[in-house]
């Protein structure tokens, strides 16, 4: 599908790059979204390099990158080292790296718990593969070094997440794009950081596709945001590095149907705020940040920051915003309605295809249907299918009580049935073209059943749930907050509370993932499942 203003045949692998010269700084360059460039004299690296547009055609990169310049691109396509975060359609874009990138590139593959990441760069065409370890920095070439670290729980994605640290001897980079790091002090073991990308914005469809009245969507949003910003703030205090630069989103919503997402006046029920308001936070805070834009370039000179951009009018993606999303809107017009178009009609019953499929995995999972503890409905046209986790069967739904709902669209459950998705997160969930309901509070095991719907990933997920629901359940080692001795492990995804708690009135408050628990007895409000070790200190 060709992609408009992203003119692949100028940016072909024969394009001769711009070659590192002797004693050039770091420089970063930014491609949009999570997108970097980084030169340094030994060599290119190339990260989470995203310009086809994901997630069924929802998400694009914000601002716009399909308009890059002819040499950037050439070298883009043709760097030393290519890093891929993980696995979502927003950071391993398939067709650009099919189509664009030189294969010659060395993939550095972060030690995840499966092997996913790599055969699908190997289907691709990818070949030169150098397998880092978790958090330990080597060596690449004459003194340019990277450390990778990860982040292995189910709700990361069951392939994981990672941030990368490069360090060239002169200037120190951390790529935290949207890793949400427990423990972001390991980030500076390999030194002081001049930069330090990372998301400031959600990446979920949480509150905006819940069937929820619109007072209460937008005070979840809000609550989201805020959220997002303390935790993004956590990030920018550990990792004190010299400038911030915000990355990783937000994305950008042209199909008119989703334009609504797009946080444009403040009061929209969206989660997607854009870099201006963080850099404002940072900057009353004290803290050095750097607008940017595709194309902008942060160059470590010294420990000195020098930023240069593509052109001068670097604040009209966010000042004229809904005039510059309308016009991003019809160049890409064409393309969305091919989009739309190539999504498959109904072939057949989706229940028996549904339950062929998932009810082996069911089988295998005892412990996370036990966490789940109650049946779902999946909606699609005017066919409705029970997927009943505590029997662990799928059928035609006749009138059984339930405790979630999604609806979808039936030529999206085709298609996603069709290519045999293992990660509806990634192939239908982020695309928020659907609509959801629960009875109560939110349960990771449903959504880590929907991200693990192969026998690899249900394992992994499976072995998650056993761990969450007995060895894991001792108190780990304990901290001093407030008044109150505490684990010092939030109870959800072991993000270290020294970092990111704080107490809140009667609660503590998790600043990751916003997760609150009681001061009185460690009662989760967040979640039914979960429970904090936590006493008042005498």
């Amino acid at each position: 599908m060709a992609v408009p203003g992203l003119n692949m045949s100028r940016v072909a692998v024969s394009s001769s790059p711009i070659p590192p010269l002797p004693d050039t700084p770091m420089r970063a360059t930014s491609l949009g979204h999570a997108g970097i460039l980084i030169r340094c004299a030994q060599a290119s690296i190339v990260c989470d390099p995203w310009f086809v547009p994901a997630f069924l055609g929802s998400w694009f990169p914000f601002p716009r990158n399909d308009l890059l310049a002819e040499e950037l691109m050439a070298t883009v396509c043709t760097p030393d080292y290519l890093y891929i975060s993980h696995l979502h359609g927003d950071h391993l874009d398939e067709p650009f790296l099919r189509e664009r990138m030189s294969k010659t590139a060395t993939v550095l593959l972060p030690e995840f718990p499966t092997s996913e990441l790599r055969r699908r760069l190997t289907r691709i065409g990818f070949t030169d593969f150098v397998e880092t370890r978790d958090g330990e920095e080597i060596e690449l070439r004459d003194g340019l070094r990277v450390a990778i670290h990860v982040e292995t729980s189910v709700t990361d994605g069951p392939g994981g997440d990672s941030a990368i640290v490069v360090s060239d001897g002169t200037a120190r980079l951390v790529n935290q794009n949207d890793c949400r790091t427990h423990d972001p002090r390991a980030l500076t073991a390999h030194g002081p950081v001049d930069q330090h990308w990372l998301q400031y914005s959600g990446a979920i469809w949480y509150p905006m596709v819940y069937d929820e009245p619109e007072a209460v969507r937008r005070a979840q949003a809000q609550a989201k945001v805020e959220s997002q910003f303390t935790r993004a703030e956590h990030y920018v205090e550990a990792i004190g590095a010299t400038t911030v630069v915000p990355s990783a989103g937000p994305p950008c919503f042209l199909d008119e149907q989703l334009f609504g997402f797009n946080m444009i006046d403040g009061d929209e029920v969206s989660m997607f705020p854009d870099q201006t308001r963080f850099i404002e936070r940072l900057s009353a805070r004290g803290h050095r940040a750097e607008h940017n834009i595709p194309g902008t370039t942060i160059t470590v000179v010294g420990g000195d920051i020098h930023v240069s951009h593509p052109s001068d009018d670097v604040e009209s993606p966010f000042g004229d915003k809904r005039n510059y999303l309308r016009t991003y809107q019809t160049d890409w017009h064409e393309w969305l309605r091919v989009e739309r178009d190539s999504w498959p009609s109904k072939s057949a019953p989706f229940q028996p295809r549904l339950a062929a499929w998932w009810e082996p995995l069911l089988l295998r999972a005892p412990t996370l249907r036990r966490g789940i503890g109650a049946a779902c409905l999946i909606r699609a046209g005017d066919e409705h299918v029970l997927v009943d986790f505590v029997t662990g069967t799928v059928r035609d739904h006749s009138g059984e009580t339930y405790r979630f709902r999604f609806d979808i669209a039936p030529e999206l459950l085709e298609k996603v049935l069709a290519e045999h998705a293992v990660d509806w997160s990634n192939s239908l969930f982020l695309s928020c073209r659907f609509t959801a309901w629960r009875d109560g509070s939110f349960n990771e095991y449903l959504y880590n059943f929907f991200k693990s719907l192969s026998v690899e990933r249900i394992d992994r997920a499976e072995a998650e749930a056993r761990r969450r629901h007995g060895i894991d359940d001792t108190p780990s080692e304990e901290i001093q907050l407030g008044d109150f001795t505490l684990e010092r492990y939030c109870p959800h995804r072991k993000a270290d509370l020294s970092v990111f708690g704080s107490i809140e009135g009667n609660e503590v408050v998790c600043a990751l993932h916003g997760w609150r628990f009681r001061t009185s007895d460690g009662t989760c409000i967040s979640a039914a499942d979960r429970r904090l070790q936590i006493r008042r200190t005498t």
